[in-house]
């Protein structure tokens, strides 16, 4: 059996509530879209955001 970390289990238990059809948006509306689905999982897990100091340097450029 293989090792997951948290951020594995929460996208394959977001997934599978995708295929079940009980996943829901921030609206509430039923995901229908498997590439959305996804960026929820991603999102959930803290697995979309880039690391801090790259995204400070990125926005640092645009104020200067």
């Amino acid at each position: 059996m293989m090792n997951y970390d948290k951020a594995a289990d929460k996208i394959s238990k977001v997934m599978g509530e995708y295929k079940s059809g009980k996943l829901k948006s921030g609206s509430g509306a039923k995901v229908k879209n498997p590439k959305q689905a996804m960026a929820i999982a991603m999102s959930e897990s803290g697995k979309s955001l880039p690391m801090r100091g790259q995204r400070t340097a990125k926005n640092a450029k645009g104020k200067m």
